[in-house]
């Protein structure tokens, strides 16, 4: 069951902050705002309303696929996501995913789809990482997948250090991709490509 969005509560907080930073909430330019925000909130956002069961369920369209051990990749995807210590944007975002089809293989948009909504929450780089390995394998019945996201934040580049350019790259490793470091290798060198 998808959880709501409380868009009222979005608008006030929206209101309360542009008055906290020292404007008028009532200024001709920024009447809108608050409501505005509230629809931007609903859209980036989107991906709070779902467990990853759910999204597992709405993107897991899969095709029977009699072969084992082919290695199945989708890179370069972009996504976006917000930082949850400072509700900050987390952008240029990479993700990179592989897995080894169990007995059938996953749409290749609802692999960019699945990545797109575990991105639309308040996340960790970490976590996005995580939930959609978890994602993939529940959608494809497959244990094998590995995930690799790379991305800047702007918690560290537009504020605090300030440190531009700086990138951070995770990966979650499952299933024979932990154990099998020459499918490892073989998956880095193609997302390298």
């Amino acid at each position: 069951m998808k959880k709501e969005i409380d868009s009222e509560k979005i608008k006030k907080a929206a209101r309360m902050f542009i008055e906290a930073v020292g404007d008028d909430p009532n200024r001709a330019d920024l009447v809108e705002t608050p409501d505005r925000v509230a629809r931007m909130c609903c859209e980036l956002f989107e991906g709070m309303r779902c467990t990853n069961d759910e999204i597992a369920e709405m993107f897991g369209k899969c095709f029977e696929y009699s072969k084992s051990n082919d290695l199945v990749i989708v890179k370069d995807i972009d996504i976006f996501s917000f930082c949850e210590h400072h509700i900050a944007l987390m952008y240029n975002m990479k993700c990179h995913v592989g897995y080894i089809p169990n007995g059938k293989v996953i749409g290749l948009s609802k692999i960019a789809r699945i990545c797109d909504m575990a991105a639309k929450r308040l996340q960790l780089q970490e976590r996005i990482c995580a939930d959609i390995a978890e994602i993939i394998q529940k959608a494809c019945g497959t244990e094998d997948v590995i995930v690799v996201v790379e991305g800047e934040h702007s918690c560290m580049t537009a504020r605090g250090i300030r440190a531009r350019g700086a990138k951070t790259r995770t990966a979650a490793i499952r299933g024979m991709f932990d154990t099998d470091h020459e499918l490892r290798k073989e998956f880095y060198s193609l997302i390298k490509e």
